[in-house]
């Protein structure tokens, strides 16, 4: 079977299960494979473009085996550490300790990227002019935090919605220690 690659925007706005449907439903319209391997039917969602230029995918199947899962991935990005196997894909303690370096670099900015972090994880759309007025000298680039996170609180919805779907994730994401 073909490896099928889609380029294609889902908004953030809405209510969760707004959200969390307009992505089932794509991925629902999937064509169904035939099998094992070669035999499998793969897809590529190219759903949100980084200010490097540098995209971030879905990936399915994710080898999960539950349905529709796919794995959050950005193109170019290395979140292993030194020493450690390449991975394009972000863990939840990859963001998490991104994060709190940027707390601990700047606890004003920091303040206002939790701002648009709650934005997202409240199910809201977070304009790139919004993103690029809050700057950090470490880590990770603001836009590619927001924007991978996005997708791993409604990866998170679609696969633990009986549970506690988002708040999962939200949970990585280091508490303001002040107001802005």
């Amino acid at each position: 079977m073909p490896r099928y690659e889609i380029t294609k925007f889902f908004s953030n706005s809405g209510s969760r299960n707004e959200v969390r449907m307009r992505v089932v439903d794509a991925l629902a319209a999937e064509t169904p494979g035939t099998g094992n391997g070669e035999d499998a039917s793969k897809y590529i969602y190219y759903v949100e473009t980084l200010n490097s230029g540098d995209r971030v995918y879905l990936q399915r199947p994710a080898n999960l085996h539950n349905g529709f899962d796919f794995l959050v991935c950005v193109e170019n990005a290395n979140y292993a550490l030194p020493g450690q196997r390449r991975r394009n894909f972000p863990k939840h303690e990859d963001l998490a300790a991104d994060l709190q370096v940027k707390k601990a670099e700047n606890e004003e900015m920091y303040a206002r990227l939790h701002g648009l972090l709650r934005r997202v994880f409240e199910c809201e759309d977070v304009s790139d002019d919004e993103m690029e007025a809050i700057h950090f000298s470490t880590g990770l680039p603001v836009d590619h935090i927001l924007k991978a996170i996005k997708w791993l609180f409604i990866e998170q919805d679609i696969r633990y919605w009986n549970y506690s779907g988002r708040n999962m994730t939200w949970g990585l994401v280091p508490p303001v220690d002040m107001e802005v």
